[in-house]
């Protein structure tokens, strides 16, 4: 499908609304680095997204996890912030294992760019 600017209009894993996909196309483009924030970003959004899904699929309260896992209810709600870096694997899996899940990880290309439908 081609675009009035006469770019093809390409499909972005995160990036499905005609508003978000201006955004990215004005502020992000080509630029790989910016590509690599925006990616950053968004594995945060989808992890801190998981989180929420799973507790509150389980019913529980962000302070009813945090007992379950043996921490506190603002480690679970920064857990749960879309803006939150400092997701740890042993983090994870204690949440993982007091929801009776397991956590599984991908390695993925290092030179992949954005996922295109």
């Amino acid at each position: 499908m081609q675009r009035r600017n006469g770019r093809s209009k390409k499909q972005i894993k995160g990036v499905d609304s005609p508003s978000l996909r201006y955004l990215y196309d004005r502020y992000i483009g080509n630029d790989p680095e910016q590509q690599t924030v925006f990616e950053e970003h968004q594995a945060n959004a989808e992890i801190a997204q998981q989180v929420y899904g799973l507790r509150t699929k389980a019913g529980l309260s962000q302070r009813e996890l945090a007992k379950r896992v043996g921490t506190t209810a603002s480690v679970i709600c920064r857990l749960e912030d879309a803006d939150y870096d400092g997701h740890s694997l042993s983090m994870l899996r204690r949440i993982a294992g007091a929801l009776n899940k397991r956590v599984e990880i991908r390695f993925l290309p290092a030179k992949r760019r954005l996922q295109t439908a």
